[in-house]
C-alpha cells in the first residue's frame, strides 16, 4: 500500500470527486457577504479577518472595513489609529497593521492593485501560504491550494494522512495532496467547499459522515476512523500571567489611561494602568480583598497604611477601595492575563506617579483604541459601578 494514496486515484475517480464535490457546494454553500463576487480586495480583507476567528464574528467587523476602507488605496492612507479603532475587538491587532503594510506595497510596487501572480500575492506583507492560495483561486482562478486547518482535517481523513498538522513541515504532504484533487476549471469554489465541509460537516468532533458528499471517496470513513484524524500534537498551553489593573478616577469623573509601548503585544493600545505580579501575589491580593467581603466595601484612606501596604499600587494622593472589583481573564495564542482589578480616587487635582498617560472621560473612551482585555475591565468596572452604591 502507498504512503500516498492520492497517487493510486484514476483520472476518473478524481473528476467524479470533483464534480460531486462542486455539486454539492453549488447546492449548500454559505451566503457570505465577501462571497458577493470575487474582488480579489474583498478576498483578501475576510481571509485574513477569519483567521484566529469564527465567521459569524466577522461578518458585522467585514462591513464596517469595507465601509471605511472600500479601496486598497483608503486602507493605504488610513490614519492607523482610525484603522485600530475599526478593527477593535477582532484582536491579533498586527494582522490590521499587516493589511496596511501589504496595501502600502501595492500601492508602490503595484500600482495600487492587488497583482496577479502566486509569487507576487505571496510577497506582500502579512500574507501567507494559505490565503495566497485563497486569493489566487477565487479571485484569478489559479490552481493554488488554500490550506488551513478545515481543508487539513477533511484532506487527512479523506487519504489518512498521519502526518502532524501541528508541524509546519506537514504542510507539503497536504500541498501535494490538493494539487492532485484541485480542478483547474474551478479552483476557487473547490477550495471554499472544503472551507465549507469543514466547518459544517467534517467537524473535529462527531463529524456527520453519513451527510458527508466525499464520503464514497474517505478512507477514514470507509475505515471508520474519521475520529482518527487529523493526527495532531497537543499544543503547549498559554503561559498565565497576572496583572494588578487600576481605575483611577478623578475628581472630573475622568479615569487615567496609559497607552502601551509601539511594539509588542497589543502595541499603542490604551489600558488602565496594569501593574505585572507574582502568581502568589496575585492570589493573595484576591483573597485578602475579597470583593464580597462586605467589611472591605469601604473606601480605605490612603494613609490607614497598615492595610495600605498590602496593595499593589503605591501613591498616596489615591484613595483605594478597600477590594478589588473582581478577576477578568483573556487569553491570547501564548499568554492568559489574569487580572484584579481595583479602583482608586485622585485625592487633589494631581496625576499618578509612575504611569505616564492622560485623563479621560468615560464618554470619550470611544475616540482611543482598547484591546479585549481592558473592554473587559471597563465591563467589570460598569458592573460595580451599576451594582455598588460606594461609587
Amino acid at each position: 500500500m502507498t504512503n500516498k494514496p492520492w497517487e493510486t486515484l484514476s483520472q476518473t475517480e478524481i473528476k467524479e470527486l470533483q464534480e460531486v464535490f462542486l455539486n454539492w457546494y453549488d447546492k449548500h454553500k454559505r451566503n457570505l457577504p465577501w462571497r458577493m463576487n470575487t474582488d480579489p480586495y474583498r478576498v483578501w480583507i475576510s481571509e485574513i479577518m477569519l483567521q484566529q476567528t469564527r465567521v459569524d464574528t466577522v461578518i458585522d467587523y467585514y462591513y464596517r472595513f469595507m465601509e471605511t476602507f472600500p479601496t486598497i488605496a483608503a486602507l493605504a492612507a488610513a490614519d492607523e489609529e482610525k484603522l485600530l479603532k475599526v478593527w477593535e475587538g477582532l484582536g491579533y491587532y498586527s494582522r490590521a497593521r499587516n493589511l496596511q503594510a501589504a496595501a502600502r506595497q501595492m500601492t508602490e510596487a503595484f500600482a495600487g492593485a492587488m497583482p496577479t501572480t502566486v509569487d507576487e500575492i505571496a510577497s506582500l506583507k502579512g500574507i501567507g501560504p494559505y490565503t495566497t492560495g485563497a486569493i489566487a483561486s477565487i479571485s484569478f482562478g489559479l490552481p493554488e491550494p488554500a490550506i488551513d486547518g478545515n481543508v487539513m482535517r477533511v484532506v487527512s481523513r479523506l487519504f489518512e494522512i498521519e502526518a502532524d498538522i501541528a508541524k509546519a513541515s506537514s504542510r507539503k504532504v497536504f500541498d501535494e495532496a490538493m494539487r492532485v484533487i484541485l480542478p483547474v476549471s474551478a479552483p476557487g469554489d473547490f477550495n471554499q467547499a472544503l472551507m465549507d465541509l469543514g466547518s459544517s460537516i467534517c467537524t473535529p468532533k462527531n463529524p456527520n459522515c453519513p451527510e458527508c458528499p466525499l464520503n464514497k471517496f474517505c478512507r477514514a470513513y470507509q475505515d471508520d476512523k474519521a475520529t482518527d484524524f487529523p493526527v495532531k500534537t497537543k499544543k503547549t498551553p498559554p503561559k498565565p500571567v497576572y496583572y494588578a489593573a487600576a481605575a483611577i478616577e478623578n475628581t472630573k469623573g475622568e479615569f487615567w489611561l496609559v497607552q502601551r509601548p509601539e511594539n509588542g503585544l497589543l502595541a499603542k493600545m490604551w489600558t488602565f494602568p496594569l501593574l505585572e505580579l507574582e502568581e502568589k501575589q496575585y492570589q493573595n491580593l484576591k483573597k485578602d480583598f475579597a470583593k464580597d467581603e462586605p467589611q472591605q466595601t469601604e473606601l480605605l484612606v490612603a494613609e490607614e497604611s497598615d492595610a495600605e501596604y498590602l496593595l499593589p499600587f503605591e501613591n498616596s494622593d489615591i484613595i483605594w477601595q478597600k477590594r478589588h472589583l473582581g478577576e477578568v481573564t483573556h487569553v491570547f495564542s501564548h499568554l492568559k492575563w489574569h487580572l484584579l482589578l481595583f479602583y482608586g480616587r485622585m485625592k487633589g487635582d494631581g496625576s499618578p506617579q509612575g504611569f505616564p498617560g492622560q485623563w479621560v472621560a468615560k464618554t470619550d473612551f470611544a475616540t482611543l483604541v482598547f484591546p479585549k482585555p481592558q473592554q473587559k475591565l471597563v465591563e467589570q468596572l460598569d458592573k460595580n459601578r451599576g451594582d455598588n452604591k460606594v461609587f
